[in-house]
């Protein structure tokens, strides 16, 4: 899959409304999942660090394909639906230089695994990082082929399909 993510100018500030910037009690809403639950050998955390504005999620671990593995992810379910006039997600984002992707799951979707997927390089300095949502794929052939911004009912940072270390540090997620 290749790279979509668009980079936002130096300066320019984030639009929209604001999804979560991992404040308050974040680390309810975020929960850690390895590909061990099925039988993968990948191992890491999703950690909300520091309190405040100054809060981020920070998923680190070690991402294997032995045994047919080969992810970690931080996701968040929720209930209250997006605009249908969503455009797409800003992320705010920094890492270790790595791939890592952002899978949306919408309740119609008939298996587990299916998600609809962009990816997006984590860089070493904090930088913007806007997703469209029209640029998401679904992972499977069999999914349908679009979804509306409303039916997303959950949002996973996700380091997958390849054997790497990652570390990504997310402080917001913008809608647009």
């Amino acid at each position: 899959m290749a790279v979509i993510a668009g980079v936002m100018m130096a300066g320019q500030a984030m639009a929209g409304p604001v999804f979560e910037e991992f404040a308050g009690n974040a680390g309810a809403r975020w929960a850690f999942v390895a590909d061990r639950v099925m039988g993968g050998l990948s191992s890491g955390e999703a950690q909300i660090i520091g309190s405040g504005p100054e809060a981020v999620l920070r998923l680190t671990g070690t991402v294997s394909t032995d045994n047919n593995g080969g992810f970690i992810q931080a996701r968040r379910r929720f209930s209250d639906p997006w605009p249908d006039a969503t455009e797409g997600l800003d992320l705010r984002v920094r890492g270790n230089g790595a791939t890592y992707h952002v899978f949306l799951k919408t309740p119609d979707l008939s298996r587990v695994w299916y998600s609809y997927r962009a990816t997006f390089v984590a860089p070493s300095d904090w930088q913007e990082i806007r997703l469209p949502l029209a640029d998401f794929e679904p992972s499977h052939d069999a999914m349908p082929q679009s979804f509306a911004a409303s039916d997303v009912r959950s949002i996973a940072i996700v380091a997958y399909g390849a054997d790497f270390e990652a570390d990504v540090s997310i402080d917001r997620i913008g809608l647009y």
